[in-house]
């Protein structure tokens, strides 16, 4: 598997970032795991307008679906197209979610894409064997495991700490995870984590290298994240950047 880092800004893009948004390529097949504001654009830099295979989004925030509702235009309106409807594997509401934000009057982009609803369990998307759960997160959340050839890659979505983040990230040999929070803050419950969190979760499921993303660059200490995490995990650590490339 090779990962490829589109977006990891934290809530809104950043000066250097768009929002979450990850491809996940195995024998030619391109899974986009969220699609956040902005993502769009670093889509077309660094692997092609029409590279993905399937999406899978993992809640319905804004930055982690919104580009999904530029990307109607992208495959409706293109001048070779449209293109065939691309599976989007999603929370329930996804569809109508996008079609609003769209903002037709009863519009619907069911000819766009054609919509799985997501639950927890394991399910094939191409070559990877994919498990989901729900995270502690206010809306319908999911952080996501993918399995292929004996390879692991675990990303936690948005979460506050929650059991299931444990289990998706047990053993995995890349665990891209969220570190929005900085330790020693008075930090809303039940929403994200912070740096030493996410290096807890990396040293408690035996994970070969932790992947920091979703900081908030606005109000947060990129170097205080990195040095709390550091503190809880003594593996490979990065702070991911658009761009980057991990091989798995």
């Amino acid at each position: 598997m090779r990962l490829t880092v589109l977006g990891c800004a934290g809530s809104f893009p950043g000066p250097e970032s768009p929002c979450s948004a990850y491809l996940v390529e195995a024998e030619g097949f391109k899974l986009l795991i969220d699609f956040g504001s902005g993502a769009l654009s670093t889509l077309q830099r660094y692997v092609g307008l029409h590279a993905p295979d399937a999406i899978l989004l993992t809640h319905l925030h804004c930055d982690h679906m919104l580009d999904a509702v530029s990307y109607v235009v992208v495959r409706r309106y293109a001048p070779d197209g449209p293109y065939p409807a691309l599976p989007v594997y999603a929370p329930s509401g996804a569809p109508d979610r996008i079609a609003a934000a769209y903002g037709q009057e009863d519009s619907t982009v069911e000819d766009v894409y054609q919509f799985y609803g997501l639950q927890p369990g394991t399910f094939p998307i191409g070559p990877f064997s994919v498990t989901v759960d729900r995270m502690n997160h206010p809306v319908e959340t999911y952080g996501v495991r993918l399995e292929h050839s004996g390879r692991v890659f675990c990303y936690s979505s948005d979460t506050a700490p929650c059991d299931a983040l444990l289990r998706l990230a047990q053993g995995a040999d890349l665990f891209l995870c969220e570190a929005s929070y900085l330790d020693g803050m008075e930090n809303p419950p039940d929403l994200h984590l912070t740096g030493r969190e996410a290096g807890e979760y990396a040293t408690k499921a035996g994970v070969g290298r932790l992947l920091l993303t979703h900081l908030v660059a606005a109000w947060g200490s990129e170097s205080h994240t990195v040095e709390a995490a550091a503190g809880a995990y003594t593996g490979p650590l990065d702070v991911v950047r658009p761009g980057a490339c991990y091989d798995v």
